[in-house]
Parts: C-alpha cells; sequence; structure tokens
C-alpha cells in the first residue's frame, strides 16, 4: 500500500514540476491557477498506470 501511494504522489510531483517548467518557458499561460494542479493530477494518474508495469 506505501508503495502505491509513494508511487501515486511521485507521478503528480513529476508532472507539476513539468508544467511549472512549461509555465516558467512561457509554453504554457502563467495565469492557470488551480487547472495546472488538476492538471497534474490527471496526467499524473496517467504516468502512474503507464510506468509502475516497468518497475517490477
Amino acid at each position: 500500500m506505501r508503495k502505491i501511494i509513494w508511487l501515486y504522489l511521485s507521478s503528480f510531483g513529476i508532472m507539476f514540476a513539468i508544467l511549472s517548467w512549461m509555465q516558467e518557458s512561457n509554453i504554457l499561460s502563467n495565469d492557470l491557477g488551480a487547472l495546472k494542479g488538476f492538471i497534474a493530477l490527471l496526467s499524473g494518474t496517467i504516468l502512474y498506470f503507464a510506468i509502475p508495469k516497468y518497475l517490477d
């Protein structure tokens, strides 16, 4: 159970960092607000289901 939580939080954090980098690079708008967190949640969920199958 801890591994699942850790991987999911890591996926969210990775996607949030990527979105922040995209904002700083002016690829994304700077006025996303809470939408950035929601996008990170959705894309982090996709990342969570795509990556762990390669880790075991």
